[in-house]
């Protein structure tokens, strides 16, 4: 989950790497995966569909007991809201989601309103920002 996701744990990234445009997902699913580089793009064995992936700096050291690395992948499934804007997901996002906007190396990110798929706050409409509901 993401709340489960430490800086600590995150602050080798050196980039994010995006294999899909983001500005039109309200959420992407983040883990942290044990992976045997470093770099890369790494394999993906989920349904669905890997949007992204993250980098780790040289500093960043293996798993004593494994070797590997952990990383963090950026990830969509098949009945989440980009291919089923009236599915499980219409509002509310799962647990692991985060609104890729609010993602860098290095941050966590966070659900926001867009990504919880809810109206825009008081705040956001009195700044003039919308989303696609």
């Amino acid at each position: 989950m993401s709340s489960l996701i430490t800086e600590d744990e995150i602050s080798h990234e050196i980039e994010l790497v995006w294999l899909e445009e983001t500005t039109d997902l309200d959420y992407v699913r983040q883990s942290l995966d044990r992976l045997p580089t470093r770099r890369g793009k790494p394999p993906y064995h989920r349904d669905g569909r890997m949007i992204g992936y993250a980098l780790l700096s040289p500093q960043a050291k293996a798993s004593r007991s494994s070797g590997t690395f952990r990383r963090r992948v950026f990830w969509l499934l098949p009945h989440d809201r980009d291919t089923q804007p009236e599915g499980l997901y219409a509002t509310g996002a799962p647990a692991e989601a985060v609104d890729p906007r609010t993602l860098g190396a290095g941050v966590k990110g966070y659900k926001t309103e867009r990504s919880e798929g809810g109206p825009p706050s008081t705040a956001m409409q009195e700044l003039g920002i919308t989303l696609p509901l």
